[in-house]
């Protein structure tokens, strides 16, 4: 089967950066700050694949890099180095074919446009999602407009249909989401998200700070919408409970390393890396 995406050798590093920043960082060293430059390696060689309508868990500790390579993906950060492919005949975007090209080596522009027509992503502190003093129909109609929709009435609508299918209340389409909850403003962000009907989809840490019984909604709305639209997902937590839940397959990443990958069950009921044993007996 051929990978929906592809990611080789990805890499990150804050600072400077020297010769000895990879022979001086990760797991073994139990850092991932160079003693040397003092450069932080935030990921380093992370390579996986994602294929067409999985969910693909990456868990870890604060400061694992889980989080900058989902920035990264998604074109929030710039990387020092690594490649990203989409794989597939219809991720052509209006006058570029997409087909064995980096997606790292794109134009500001065209990164904008493979962004806007083909990912969604929600993040874990809904300001970054949001503008919280516009409407929730406004929030996602200037998605729209940037994956070129024109059409004012037609944007309304599908605001309308994708807040109704997130459980929002449609009569509160026109209500700015600094009124709502938490649960709600995550609510209002998955619609948001899914608008352009993306190819992947990013959720990072999307239940931290939720009440418990507002996270198992959030994840129960995940769960229903994947299925509907055959969503590919890369789920960024913590949480193995959210990693339980969500994925089929998970990656372990601690100093910025995968340290262990494979099928979710398999892992977090048989982990063989010594951190993935620690980390799954510390959440039973």
């Amino acid at each position: 089967m051929i990978p929906l995406l592809s990611v080789k050798g990805l890499t990150k590093i804050f600072g400077k950066g020297c010769s000895l920043c990879y022979f001086s960082t990760g797991p073994e060293y139990e850092t991932n700050v160079c003693k040397y430059c003092k450069s932080v390696v935030a990921c380093s060689n992370v390579s996986f694949d994602l294929y067409r309508g999985e969910v693909l868990g990456i868990v870890g500790e604060s400061g694992s890099g889980k989080t900058t390579v989902i920035k990264i993906l998604h074109f929030d950060l710039e990387p020092t180095s690594g490649e990203i492919y989409f794989n597939i005949p219809e991720a052509r975007i209006e006058s570029f074919d997409l087909k064995g090209r980096n997606l790292l080596l794109l134009t500001p522009y065209q990164k904008r446009q493979v962004r806007n027509s083909l990912m969604g992503i929600v993040y874990q502190d809904p300001r970054l999602g949001l503008r919280l003093e516009i409407s929730s129909g406004g929030n996602i109609a200037e998605r729209l407009i940037m994956a070129n929709w024109r059409n004012i009435a037609k944007m309304r609508d599908r605001a309308s249909e994708l807040l109704k299918r997130t459980e929002m209340p449609i009569d509160r389409i026109d209500e700015p989401p600094r009124n709502f909850s938490g649960g709600m403003k995550q609510r209002v962000q998955i619609a948001k998200a899914l608008s352009n009907n993306p190819l992947v989809l990013f959720l990072d840490e999307v239940t931290t700070g939720l009440d418990v019984s507002v996270q198992a909604k959030v994840l129960d709305l995940i769960k229903v919408l994947q299925r509907e639209f055959y969503l590919s997902i890369i789920v960024v937590s913590h949480d193995l409970g959210v990693i339980r839940l969500l994925t089929k397959r998970t990656i372990v990443m601690k100093f910025g390393r995968i340290v262990e990958s494979g099928l979710t069950d398999q892992i977090l009921e048989d982990p063989q890396h010594p951190y993935t044993q620690i980390l799954v007996s510390s959440q039973l």
